[in-house]
């Protein structure tokens, strides 16, 4: 069954001390630091983080329960509450008050990636006022409000701070609203509404992902992903909030693929006998949706019992059987990171065996890959224009990022076309069509065509005597015309004697300076031709040149 769990822990977990009476567990979100203090800090505090090498390990005076405990950026400054309105530094330094707001708050939320507070105020609780930090300056954003499934009368505190999260999804800050399901509302079941808040400008509600359930619920954010765990069937669902649902309104969502639990994660145990020798077993987790799971923003899950904190990771592989639109599939795969591999994968499974599909599929594929293809290799040329041009030395550019997405034409040929052309049991029509159909695909979005694309498709026709094909393909220039393709021509002259005439026209538009010399052509016959003669000088400004394909050397008469 592991092939059906899309969703996995990843392998390698920070670990540390787990909660017991003498211990309590701590988890900063800003700097991503699990602190474990032992008998208030008396008995040691230990500090563990993703990235550190090292954990930070110190020992401060038990003043009585710590309730929140964390480090300022850099590990400079520490901070301890032990009050519910009072925070104590161990490093005494002074504080310069630089600004303050005047609200009432219910309660708060913070978004270390994106520096913003989001503020409960009134008394339902559902006008949110966001506030953005920046250089050391605080600046109003513009308030907004949740719509609440029902408005209580009286009216009293109905929105909830487990209800709400902030994350950043496709570059864009969201909040997203858990809407639980009300006995008397018409919708039957939860949903997620996503509300678009930008720096400058109204919140606006966005998005609204259907959840077709109701129980509890957790949020995180995924590569890009919003997951949403359901407790009580210990499974996890994912939405791609850019991937448009046919049959509903333009921003409602459906899950991508069907629910599915966790991939369990394999905890150590160490059991230690009478005869003193120890034997290590593995126990299978229960999923991170339990109820002694925490969630954290963007993709954290901590077990504070079992001592673990684990990043909550996409396994790709699994989703290709699980959605079976393949256009579909491609939208999806295009926008994860690690999806080379997979894409290709998906390739060869659309175009070999039982999973052939029809060629309006593979035209779909292909184009939803060069669509990509295009929009990095405009990047690129629009970044080396830049760099060359005069205003070189205004505003800083950065350099196009080639994401997994880019699949090119050397990738489609050495993973796709190429062992795809060679395999048994696929009609060689089909192979043909496939092949104009990839070349189709790179001139509808104005990408040249490389010259070993050509080559397959004139080694699928000449293996299969269909000249007239070749013919017409040349002469209609399916096939355009190159230097490589034109010394292809020319081997085939014993097979197809049309092939040589075909190279010289080929090479006449092709060979425009007199002192230009013909590429390299490796296994032709040996002859002596003189490949541009004299019908052509009168119309061609060219010199007569003589060939030996056996040295593949060029021979210019002076």
């Amino acid at each position: 069954m592991s092939e059906q769990h899309y969703l996995e822990l990843c392998e390698k977990p920070v670990q540390f001390e787990h909660a017991s009476n003498v211990n309590n567990v701590f988890f900063d979100e800003a700097n991503k630091q699990v602190f474990a203090v032992r008998s208030g800090g008396a008995t040691g505090v230990v500090v563990k983080g993703p990235d550190d090498k090292n954990s930070v390990a110190f020992r401060m005076d038990d003043k009585g329960e710590v309730k929140c405990i964390k480090f300022s950026i850099g590990n400079k400054i520490l901070a301890v509450q032990r009050t519910l309105k009072s925070v104590v530094f161990p490093d005494k330094r002074s504080l310069k008050l630089l600004k303050s707001q005047s609200i009432n708050v219910n309660w708060y939320q913070y978004c270390p990636e994106t520096t913003v507070i989001l503020l409960s105020t009134t008394v339902q609780g559902n006008i949110l006022q966001p506030f953005a930090f920046r250089n050391g300056t605080m600046s109003k954003m513009s308030k907004f409000e949740i719509e609440l499934p029902v408005v209580p009368k009286p009216a009293k505190l109905s929105l909830s701070e487990r209800d709400i999260a902030m994350a950043t999804i496709y570059g864009q800050l969201y909040v997203m609203y858990l809407k639980h399901h009300s006995k008397t509302a018409n919708s039957p079941s939860a949903e997620v509404v996503l509300y678009h808040l930008p720096r400058e400008g109204a919140c606006k509600k966005s998005h609204v992902l259907k959840l077709n359930t109701t129980g509890k619920f957790a949020l995180n954010i995924v590569d890009n992903l919003v997951v949403v765990h359901h407790q009580s069937s210990q499974t996890s669902m994912i939405f791609d909030i850019k991937l448009k649902e046919p049959d509903c309104a333009v921003n409602t969502h459906q899950p991508v693929l069907p629910a599915r639990s966790i991939h369990p994660y394999r905890i150590p145990k160490l059991k230690v006998y009478i005869l003193q020798f120890s034997v290590l077993t593995w126990t299978l987790t229960v999923p991170p949706d339990s109820s002694s799971w925490s969630v954290f923003q963007p993709d954290i899950i901590i077990s504070a019992s079992e001592g673990y904190l684990w990043y909550l990771q996409v396994k790709l592989t699994p989703t290709v059987n699980l959605l079976q639109d393949k256009g579909k599939l491609m939208d999806f795969l295009l926008r994860r990171r690690d999806c080379k591999m997979v894409i290709l994968s998906v390739c060869s499974q659309i175009l070999e065996g039982g999973e052939k599909g029809s060629l309006p599929v593979v035209a779909t594929v292909f184009d939803k890959l060069n669509q990509v293809y295009k929009e990095y290799l405009e990047a690129e040329q629009s970044y080396a224009a830049m760099e060359s041009g005069p205003s070189r030395g205004g505003a800083a550019q950065k350099r196009p990022v080639r994401t997994q997405a880019v699949i090119d034409q050397s990738d489609m040929y050495t993973h796709v076309l190429s062992s795809f052309t060679e395999g048994k049991g696929v009609s060689h029509k089909f192979i043909i069509a496939v092949l104009m159909e990839y070349i189709r695909s790179l001139n509808q979005f104005q990408i040249t065509v490389q010259h070993y694309l050509y080559e397959l498709v004139i080694k699928m026709l000449v293996q299969h005597n269909l000249f007239y094909m070749l013919h017409q393909f040349l002469q209609y220039h399916v096939l355009s015309d190159s230097k490589p393709l034109a010394c292809l021509l020319l081997s085939l002259e014993s097979t197809y004697p049309p092939a040589h005439q075909l190279s010289l026209d080929m090479l006449k538009p092709v060979l425009k300076s007199s002192f230009e010399c013909l590429p390299v052509c490796q296994g032709l016959p040996c002859s002596q031709d003189v490949i541009v003669n004299g019908r052509y000088s009168n119309r061609v400004s060219l010199r007569i040149q003589t060939v030996c394909w056996v040295c593949s050397s060029v021979h210019c008469p002076r």
